[in-house]
This record gives structure tokens, sequence and C-alpha cells, in this order.
């Protein structure tokens, strides 16, 4: 990783030992860029196997705000899950998937540069600089990796986050933490009503050579690059 070892190593811990979580997500802003207030919200599904028989469980989460951006949202995205992900207590290794690029590059790339740079950058201030000091924050509890993917091309878990966020930005409603998924009923729905033609079936465990380890903080105060 940029600007020295991983968080992981830092805690004694190999980050080959750490048990696995994927995470996907997606944000959503009705009416974004249109002057007036523009409800948004955002959603995922996590992913991980049980201990013992080996199984996937999955668990759902959804935020929302009445006057919001689509980019804000995608910060808001990764916010909640790795909220949830650190209510467990213990580390772990996060894969990461989002078809938003503020979202991963951001923090594959353009935060190793603004910390440098005390939060500052060349072209001027920082976008949802509190957002993306708070995700950094949250986040650095975990070795955490990212990958994009294209929004809308049958990806199924994206597909269902995708209907998470917009359902919570019509709603307006939240989740309070992660609640059993729906993901399976969602996709034989999709199947059944002939929607299941563009949505593929689900993506398997993480695939580590594609995805891209993402900036961590050893103390925000510091603004000491992991």
């Amino acid at each position: 990783m940029k600007g020295g070892q991983p968080a992981s190593a830092a805690n004694g811990a190999s980050s080959d030992t750490l048990p696995i979580v994927a995470v996907y997500a997606d944000e959503s802003c009705l009416g974004n860029g249109r002057e007036g207030e523009n409800p948004g919200g955002a959603g995922g599904v996590i992913e991980y196997r049980a201990p013992r028989s080996g199984e996937v469980q999955r668990r759902d989460y959804w935020i929302s705000e009445p006057a919001t951006t689509n980019n804000r949202m995608a910060l808001r995205s990764a916010i909640e899950a790795f909220r949830v992900l650190s209510g467990k207590g213990r580390r772990l290794r996060v894969y990461f998937t989002s078809d938003s690029r503020y979202l991963v590059d951001g923090m594959t790339a353009w935060t190793f540069d603004w910390v440098r740079r005390n939060w500052r950058r060349k072209a001027g201030p920082i976008e949802n600089l509190e957002l993306w000091q708070e995700l950094l924050d949250v986040a650095g509890a975990h070795d955490h990796y990212w990958r994009w993917v294209r929004g809308h091309a049958g990806h199924a878990q994206n597909e269902y986050a995708n209907m998470l966020a917009t359902r919570a930005a019509a709603t307006q409603t939240h989740s309070a933490g992660a609640q059993p998924s729906e993901f399976e009923a969602w996709l034989a729905a999709e199947r059944a009503r002939g929607g299941g033609a563009r949505v593929g079936d689900a993506e398997g465990a993480p695939v580590p050579q594609r995805f891209a380890r993402g900036c961590t903080l050893r103390a925000h105060a510091t603004g000491r690059l992991l």
C-alpha cells in the first residue's frame, strides 16, 4: 500500500487470516443536479460465509436524506456499511463493490494525495470533505479493498443494491442497521416477471485481483497513512 504497511500488519494481524466480507452498494438521488431539494437514498447487501456451514449469509441496509446528491449518497453508502461491520467488534477484510467512480477512485487514489497535502488539493476545496474524512475513519477499523462495476449492466448484487437505494430515496426510510436480506426473493421475482433476462446470477466469492486497496489512516488527527 502507498505510504507504508497495511493496517492489519501494524496491528499484528495478517490480512490473509481475517474473515472476508463482501459489500455491494449503490446510491440514488431523485432529480440529481436539479434545483431545489432532491431526495436521495443509499443501500447495500453485505455477504459473508457462516464459519461452520460455509453457507452465504446476507444482510441489507439502507439510508436516506431529504436533500442530497449522488456523490454524497455514494459516500454514505460506504460509511453506513462500515458502521454496520464495526458493530461486530472485530477486524475484517472487506471487499467493496460500487458503480460510483467518485467513491472508488476517491478511496483508491485521490485520498492518498489529499491526506499528504493535509486535506487540500490543487484544484480547490474538496467536495464532501467531512464525509471523506468520516469514511476513512470508519473504514480504518478494517482492511478494505475497492472495485468499480458498471451500473445497470445486469450485475445481480449491484442491481439489488440499486433497488434498495432508489426505494429508500422514494420512501425516505432507514433500515436502522443491518436487516435480514431479501436478495433471494428479489432475484426470484425478477426471474418470474422476466426481468431476470437482464440480471445475471449472484456473484460468488470476491476475487482479490479485481480489487484495489483503499486508503487508511493511522489516526484521523495525525493524517498519517498506513
